[in-house]
């Protein structure tokens, strides 16, 4: 098959899908007798990527499969097609996301400990809701409780391969802030780039708790920081 065919539409399939598409999904697009290698699907990705490099546009990799995306770089700019405001979410439920993707699988108990302030149905309703963790499992003890974990949904959001990239809490704080799903055909996903560095954290409708600051907080946010304590 000719390379510059089978380039275009591995990209012109990125563009309309709207979502990651793996290598295989990438494959089958083709027709028996002219389908191409995973390996050469994957070469042309990467050309891709390169012709990417000095654009506005980039090629990543998630999960989910590979997506291309707007530079977060330029949230600032391609905000303005959008003037409304996106969703914004409070400390505690970031505080709340963080412990159970470094800490998974946690019970909500847990994360009470660690945070030192009980956590609000609404914050686990709004994570479960946005398909961002799951229930994994129950812990065994008294009372069996759920033990939560993060979901391949989480790392399409934030733009993750594994877990293993999780990034250090302050900067998943930041992203929080821009849905990395920018795939140019979904105004809904883009508008949620505004803002991405500057923008105060404030409460949602799903996620207000009135709390304290408390030691235990600040200790929530440091032990996330430190990065993943468990194997993905």
């Amino acid at each position: 098959m000719n390379e510059a065919h089978l380039k275009n539409v591995i990209e012109a399939a990125l563009f309309a899908a709207g979502r990651p598409l793996t290598v295989a999904q990438l494959v089958q697009l083709f027709a028996e007798h002219v389908r191409p290698s995973a390996d050469a699907v994957r070469a042309q990705l990467h050309a891709l990527a390169a012709d990417y490099a000095p654009r506005g546009i980039e090629m990543k990799e998630t999960a989910s499969g590979f997506r291309v995306q707007v530079r977060p770089a330029l949230a600032g700019e391609i905000a303005r097609l959008w003037p409304e405001r996106p969703p914004r979410f409070s400390r505690a439920l970031l505080e709340t996301l963080a412990l159970i993707a470094y800490r998974q699988p946690i019970t909500r108990a847990e994360i009470e400990a660690v945070r030192g302030v009980a956590v609000n149905p609404n914050i686990v309703k709004t994570l479960l809701e946005r398909n961002w963790v799951r229930v994994v499992g129950q812990r065994d003890v008294p009372g069996h409780p759920e033990l939560l974990g993060t979901t391949r949904e989480f790392l399409d959001y934030f733009g993750l391969k594994t877990l293993d990239e999780l990034p250090p809490l302050a900067q998943l704080t930041a992203m929080a802030e821009v849905n990395l799903q920018l795939d140019l055909g979904e105004e809904a996903r883009a508008r949620a780039v505004e803002e991405m560095h500057t923008a105060p954290l404030v409460l949602d409708e799903d996620s207000a708790e009135d709390e304290e600051p408390s030691a235990a907080s600040a200790a929530a946010r440091e032990l996330v920081a430190s990065g993943p304590a468990f194997e993905p």
